[in-house]
């Protein structure tokens, strides 16, 4: 278990959530695009968001990938299957509160429940469980996220 393994487990895993949540919008699954509504953010530019917002959540992959090397550290142990528990936490966690109640509050382009018509924001709020973006997000999500935390998990169980 190393801080190297983390953040090659965090590299790999925030690549397949990326691509199991962008198939997943591809495919018309879900509406949501996590990189984008992230790059929107720090620019009104559809282009330039898009590319902000890819750049930000593989950092964001980076940083969760650390958090759990902290606590496997922390607790002496680390595996695949711990590393899906932690996955299936984190999705609960960006579906319920991170993006559904903590990036409305900051975000500045994205409307609230009572914004009115006339106020027209970029991005719908996503609401709880992010069902405002499709009644598949939040299995979409979780599974993305399960697989994240699997494959953070085997990393650093992986046999220095």
């Amino acid at each position: 278990m190393s801080i190297w393994a983390a953040l090659a487990g965090g590299l790999v895993g925030t690549l397949v959530l990326t691509t199991t949540l962008r198939a997943a919008n591809a495919l018309s699954l879900t509406r949501i695009d996590l990189p984008f509504l992230l790059g929107t953010a720090f620019t009104s530019d559809r282009t330039r968001a898009k590319a902000l917002g890819y750049g930000a959540h593989f950092i964001n992959g980076l940083i969760f990938a650390l958090l759990y090397y902290a606590v496997f550290v922390a607790i002496g142990y680390s595996s695949w299957w711990l590393g899906c528990v932690f996955g299936l936490v984190h999705g609960l966690f960006a579906t319920t509160a991170l993006v559904n109640i903590l990036l409305p509050l900051v975000h500045p382009r994205m409307g609230q429940p009572e914004t009115s018509a006339p106020h027209v924001a970029l991005l719908e709020p996503p609401g709880f469980l992010m069902l405002n973006y499709g009644p598949s997000t939040p299995a979409v999500t979780l599974t993305a996220h399960l697989a994240y935390g699997t494959i953070v998990g085997g990393f650093l169980a992986w046999p220095a």
